[in-house]
């Protein structure tokens, strides 16, 4: 919909940014707060509806907790890299077709359990032993058959407990389920990895919300290039402020007023923040008035994880030609995890994937500290390892502008708060992988929020100024069909 009279960028800048707080109300008029996936998403759906739209942002660039490095001389994502769910169903399967991205299927099945096939693991012990291939597939057997005893455990009782406390009870009753020896440690790796799923300890995790996710077909698939390139079409010709890192936000009957950490003000009809949940719950943005106590409540109660990536780039490749490898060890908290770059991008990088306390722990080190801690781990199973040449280190806890990786279930909280965090409060309305009851902790996530509040700020804001048009087609409905998505195994 097109509105007479629009402002070219000067006047709308203007009615945006405002020294004297005397607001123009002629025109509808949108402040998103994050320029991350579902900030993004939001602000594109908006400005192609014609509505006037600035973008804040806490940070000097563009993408939250989609970061794609290229400081090695090639695309590294230190944050999201993953498209869970190559189907069509996926929202974000269109954009990237239609880009041309090539993705690196890691699995053919979408899998909490299982975000690589089972032939592409090559596991090892704290000796370098490599593990064989027959006794990783009769462990993983194993751990699924512990998974569905908890299901029972879950519908017996009325309390809710952790998956670590389900997993004891399931060892009581089934006895023949309990594992010795090396099984045992392989198991602990098992459980390694789905605590690197929520990124969160498994002491922590819901055993009434860990599968309460829905899994989209099509298995895992690696962005090769990062998703850089996604997130930057999507931000093209928006108008978006870096270094804007928002204090307080405060709503009126007739729009809201936004204050950043300079001093500066901006107003419009309503707000879409995308802030992390981590950031939410900091309080270090003030709201007039106080959101109500359900919304809060709903910040506090829900969980936030860290995983961290620690990039090892090496001048060439002695390791194993598989996807990934791995450490088996006594607890989940001394298991490893390494991701084989080389195998979907063919450059010579190791990446090391600590989630939950261990994350917690190496972020406290400094960044060199950080790359000889993962490089010790991969001399435990590799001896003639030569040293890396480059590093990165991801920083999401102390990051002050995520605190945090992304969302989870805790224990004896409601997966229904996500819903609550998503509802609009009057003229502010709220989005990220935190607001996806059907997919927290995914870039897709983000990414259908973001649609989901711009299209529920649109019909707001328009309806208000009497231009609601309830035969319009609902934003998104006009995307061309999508090109088909570029998938290997190499």
């Amino acid at each position: 919909m097109e509105f007479k009279g629009k402002k070219n960028n000067r006047q709308l800048r203007r009615a945006l940014c405002y020294s004297t707080f005397q607001r123009t109300t002629e025109y509808p008029s949108v402040i998103v707060i994050g320029a991350g996936f579902s900030g993004i998403a939001a602000a594109r759906a908006l400005h192609d509806a014609s509505f006037q739209v600035v973008v804040l942002e806490s940070r000097d660039r563009i993408g939250g907790r989609v970061h794609t490095d290229y400081s090695f001389g090639f695309p590294v994502d230190l944050g999201a890299s993953w498209l869970h769910g190559v189907c069509k169903e996926n929202p974000l399967s269109s954009v990237i077709g239609r880009l041309g991205l090539p993705l690196y299927r890691t699995s053919e099945e979408n899998s909490v359990l299982y975000d690589h096939d089972l032939e592409s693991f090559s596991l090892f012990d704290v000796n370098g032993n490599q593990i064989s291939q027959d006794l990783v597939s009769k462990v993983g057997e194993t751990f699924e058959s512990i998974l569905k005893e908890t299901e029972a455990i879950r519908l017996e009782s009325s309390e809710d407990m952790s998956i670590q406390q389900a997993i004891s009870i399931v060892f009581e009753r089934r006895p023949d389920l309990r594992l010795e020896g090396l099984a045992q440690k392989v198991l602990q790796w098992y459980l390694c990895r789905m605590e690197g799923w929520f990124a969160a300890d498994a002491d922590t995790i819901s055993l009434k919300g860990w599968d309460q996710e829905v899994l989209l077909p099509g298995g895992h698939g690696l962005m090769v290039r990062g998703y850089l390139p996604v997130i930057n079409t999507l931000a093209k010709g928006l108008d978006i402020r870096l270094n804007h890192r928002v204090t307080k936000i405060v709503r009126h009957y007739n729009g809201v007023k936004v204050t950043v950490e300079d001093g500066s003000a901006f107003e419009a009809d309503a707000a879409i923040i995308t802030t992390p949940l981590g950031v939410l719950k900091s309080n270090s943005i003030k709201f007039e008035p106080r959101l109500p106590e359900w919304k809060e409540e709903a910040i506090n109660d829900l969980g936030v994880g860290i995983e961290n990536k620690i990039i090892l780039h090496f001048e060439k490749v002695f390791w194993p030609n598989v996807e990934f490898l791995g450490v088996v060890a006594e607890t989940t908290y001394e298991c490893s995890y390494f991701l084989n770059l080389h195998k979907a991008t063919g450059h010579s990088v190791l990446v090391y994937m600590p989630a939950g306390q261990l994350a917690r722990e190496i972020e406290k080190m400094s960044d060199e500290d950080a790359s000889n801690f993962a490089f010790k781990q991969l001399k435990r199973i590799l001896p003639n390892a030569s040293e890396p040449i480059q590093y990165l280190v991801s920083h999401w806890g102390t990051d002050r502008n995520t605190l945090g990786s992304y969302s989870y279930d805790l224990v004896g909280k409601s997966h229904d708060l996500y819903e609550r965090l998503r509802i609009p409060v009057d003229n502010l309305f709220f989005a990220g992988e935190a607001t996806s009851i059907d997919y927290p902790g995914s870039v897709h996530g983000a990414y259908a929020t973001g649609l989901k509040a711009a299209d529920d700020c649109r019909m707001r804001v328009l309806e208000r100024y009497g231009e609601l048009d309830l035969f319009q087609p609902v934003m998104g409905d006009g995307i061309p069909i999508s090109a088909p998505l570029l998938i290997s195994r190499m």
